[in-house]
């Protein structure tokens, strides 16, 4: 027999309490751990695991593991009682002095992920061709990405690191713009990519690109998005800068369980599964979406690599 649904009353006496609208309101912000939790909200860590299992029991959050830690988030599919009668306590709490003292910590939680990142890069910009041919093999980025080259193509390469894709994609399209948030990898970009007059090289975030809506007919994501802190919202800034129909292609590492890259390169995530990227594409608003599991380089240390590729649909419409 299924279990009966519960009534709108039973979900009040659920969000009746304060430390659980406050977890909430975090998860749905940001997908966070039960550390991460603690440290935002500056509470027990026992306190925020109990809340959490009263939350995830009825559905009001989801969970997925990742190496030795498990993340959580905002269930996303909440049914319309649910979603209705959170707009209403959300909204009742989004302007309190404690509502955006919690905001401001999980930014800077958030920040901190990054630090290991950004502390990596300011140091490897000269090894690093030589680092990632070593762990993932010389030609891993352009195996995947030649079956995209049309004469006429805008192509983004987001995270482009020291150039060496942009240099290979430059000959063959109409216009390369290769992005890149760390001052160090910018600098040997431009040295390398100076001989191309059809490459922009520019500063900028993913979660912020420098580019007009609908420029690009294709973004590429190669290896970079496990050292993005927030990938949803940086997927939906690629779908920003897509024009409809655009496509985006993502090269990254298949789940592993090697922690050491956390702390040795900087990585936020290690690696990703084909259901995570399907749904994190499909929120940012992708269609059409294709994983495919690389051939492993027997030359190579690092982790088994994928190509993702998805479509971007139209955005809707303002309505006047």
């Amino acid at each position: 027999m299924t279990a009966p649904r519960l009534s709108i009353h039973d979900h009040m006496v659920e969000l009746a309490d304060t430390t659980r609208c406050r977890l909430l309101a975090a998860l749905e912000r940001q997908e966070l751990t039960v550390g991460e939790l603690a440290q935002s909200l500056q509470l027990p860590q026992s306190t925020v695991s109990r809340h959490l299992k009263i939350l995830a029991d009825q559905a009001w959050i989801a969970s997925r593991a990742e190496g030795a830690s498990r993340w959580y988030r905002r269930n996303p599919q909440l049914d319309p009682d649910m979603l209705g009668l959170w707009e209403l306590v959300r909204s009742a709490m989004a302007d309190t002095p404690g509502a955006q003292q919690d905001a401001a910590r999980i930014d800077a939680v958030i920040a901190s992920r990054r630090t290991v990142t950004q502390a990596f890069f300011a140091t490897a910009s000269a090894e690093w061709d030589a680092l990632r041919t070593g762990m993932f093999g010389a030609r891993a980025d352009l195996a995947a990405t030649f079956a995209l080259l049309d004469s006429h193509l805008v192509i983004g390469d987001l995270g482009c690191g020291t150039g060496s894709l942009s240099a290979a994609l430059a000959p063959h399209v109409d216009h390369v713009h290769a992005i890149d948030a760390s001052p160090a990898m910018l600098t040997a970009a431009r040295s390398r990519l100076r001989a191309f007059g059809n490459v922009s090289v520019q500063d900028g975030a993913l979660e912020s690109l420098p580019l007009y809506d609908g420029v690009l007919d294709v973004a590429i994501l190669m290896l970079v998005l496990h050292h993005v802190s927030d990938p949803v919202r940086a997927l939906r800034e690629v779908h920003r800068v897509l024009r409809p129909g655009g496509r985006v292609l993502i090269g990254d590492m298949r789940p592993h369980a090697q922690e050491r890259f956390r702390e040795q390169m900087g990585h936020v995530w290690l690696g990703f599964a084909e259901h995570t990227m399907h749904e994190w594409l499909h929120e940012a608003g992708f269609a059409q979406l294709r994983y495919v599991p690389l051939p492993v380089d027997p030359d190579a240390s690092g982790p088994a690599l994928f190509s993702c590729t998805a479509v971007a649909m139209p955005r809707p419409m303002m309505v006047l």
